[in-house]
């Protein structure tokens, strides 16, 4: 599902609202989002997950065609860890108990 996607779905479901109006909603929400994860911010959604950056450091990785050592350097990295709910719905046969003591 693109961006473009979402706000007609979410349009769809509040035929109230204008399509614009929605688009708006969706922008604001992602632009939070965006900022709070560049201010180093964890992001919770209840039932939907977290959202988190961390630091990786500097490291020698290897061109995996020439098989030569080049140095990558430290960067930013984004985690999302799926929330109780959404682990849930994904995998409904497996019992809710059971997908958080195997965490």
């Amino acid at each position: 599902m693109i961006k473009s996607e979402l706000v007609a779905a979410v349009a769809a479901r509040n035929p109230h609202l204008y399509q614009r109006e929605v688009e708006n909603v969706v922008n604001t929400m992602l632009d939070a989002i965006t900022a709070a994860l560049a201010r180093g911010d964890r992001v919770e959604i209840r039932g939907f997950g977290a959202f988190s950056v961390k630091a990786r450091g500097a490291r020698q990785g290897r061109n995996p065609r020439t098989g030569e050592s080049v140095s990558v350097g430290e960067k930013i990295v984004l985690l999302f860890k799926s929330g109780k709910e959404m682990r849930a719905r994904l995998n409904p046969e497996v019992p809710v108990d059971m997908a958080a003591s195997a965490e």
